[in-house]
């Protein structure tokens, strides 16, 4: 069963998505069994930043106590022996936030999808914050080419829709996209995760945001449920 769980936002450094952060490693910890989990992070989105490897060990190995391991692929090319054993040892992927459209493409160079795939067919637990929730999606709401200037974007479609990130922040925008074109999206709030099992949602989880499904068909209004 692939199993993704896509947080919208909030700063890992600080703490703000602990009990999303918390669940994450408890599907870790299933998958691993009797062994120690361990969680591989992609900083791809952010360009290999290091300190925010460090941070996501901190929570991840300091605070929760599972071992963690960084996949390094966007500024250089990756060993292919390396990184499968990586992600034959990995009970949980982590794809940090940053420059979407520039992760998609990284991937793609690099070989990474089909890792990825198969990792998430062997029922690995998938997680993203921001970017790393958004690029699995058919279509992404982003500011990845030009900072500050959102517009949607074609993600890798391995799950259905359009979804934006920080909808807390870009509520108003998006909301004017989803009416105009009479979609249904979906819209992530910081601190808010929406977890996707075999391609259905399934549930929301909360550290102080929501996950809204958002109905613009009519071409009045946007109607928000939260899920």
């Amino acid at each position: 069963m692939s199993r993704f769980v896509l947080i919208g936002g909030g700063e890992l450094r600080l703490r703000e998505t602990m009990e999303i952060d918390e669940y994450l490693v408890s599907l870790a910890k299933e998958h691993a069994g009797e062994r120690r989990a361990r969680a591989l992070f992609f900083p791809t989105a952010s360009h290999d930043c290091m300190p925010y490897y460090n941070t996501f060990h901190k929570v991840y190995t300091g605070a929760l106590g599972i071992s963690t391991d960084v996949a390094l692929v966007a500024e250089r090319d990756p060993d292919p022996a390396r990184l499968e054993e990586k992600f034959a040892r990995a009970d949980l992927i982590y794809v940090g936030g940053g420059d979407t459209v520039f992760l998609i493409d990284v991937w793609k160079k690099k070989g990474i999808l089909p890792l990825l795939k198969d990792a998430a067919e062997r029922g690995v637990p998938i997680a993203g914050l921001s970017a790393g929730a958004i690029c699995w999606f058919e279509e992404m709401y982003s500011d990845s080419v030009v900072e500050g200037e959102f517009s949607m974007y074609p993600g890798l479609g391995w799950l259905k829709g359009k979804i934006s990130p920080h909808y807390d922040e870009r509520m108003l925008d998006f909301d004017e996209i989803v009416r105009y074109n009479r979609w249904r999206a979906w819209g992530l709030e910081n601190r808010a995760a929406l977890e996707i099992e075999d391609g259905e949602p399934v549930r929301s989880i909360s550290a102080g945001g929501k996950v809204y499904l958002l109905d613009g068909t009519d071409g009045n209004k946007v109607t928000r449920r939260e899920f």
